[in-house]
C-alpha cells in the first residue's frame, strides 16, 4: 500500500508548456540557384510552436507557467500579419524556417513576454509534418 497523497514531496525543477498555432503563406528563396525547387514560388501550411518555462516557485495562479489564453495576441499577429501573405514580400529577410523561427521569437519577446508570466525558451516552425526548424532563446 502506498503512502497518503499528502506525504508526496514536490521536487524542485522547471515547468515547460507549449502551444501550436497555424497559418498559410507562400514564399520563395531567391538566394538559391534557379534549379532548386525552393527558389520558385510555393506555399506551406505552417505550424508554429512556442515553448515557455518557469520554475516551480514562479508559477502564476492557480499554478500556470502562462495561461494559454494569454497567448492570443501571438495568434492574432500570425493571422493578421503573416496568414495568406507572400513572406518574401513582407519580411526584411529571406524567409527560411530558421529565420522565421528567430523572427517570431523576437516578436514574442518584444510584444508579448513583458505582459505574461513565464519565459519564452523556444520557437519551432514547421513547413510540413516532417520538416521543422527550432530557435532556442538564449537565457536572459
Amino acid at each position: 500500500m502506498s503512502a497518503p497523497l499528502s506525504t508526496v514531496e514536490m521536487p524542485p525543477g522547471t515547468f515547460r508548456i507549449g502551444k501550436s498555432f497555424t497559418f498559410e503563406a507562400g514564399h520563395r528563396l531567391p538566394g538559391l540557384s534557379p534549379e532548386h525547387k525552393c527558389s520558385r514560388q510555393h506555399g506551406h501550411s505552417y505550424t508554429v510552436e512556442v515553448e515557455l518555462a518557469t520554475t516551480a516557485g514562479e508559477l502564476a495562479g492557480p499554478g500556470f507557467v502562462t495561461d494559454f489564453a494569454d497567448l492570443a495576441p501571438f495568434k492574432h499577429f500570425l493571422a493578421t500579419e503573416l496568414d495568406h501573405r507572400n513572406l518574401h514580400e513582407i519580411l526584411p529577410f529571406e524567409p527560411t524556417s530558421e529565420r522565421l523561427a528567430q523572427f517570431l521569437a523576437g516578436w514574442f519577446i518584444q510584444n508579448l513576454q513583458p505582459t505574461i508570466p513565464g519565459r519564452l525558451v523556444a520557437v519551432v516552425v514547421r513547413e510540413t509534418s516532417r520538416s521543422w526548424a527550432r530557435f532556442d532563446v538564449a537565457a536572459q
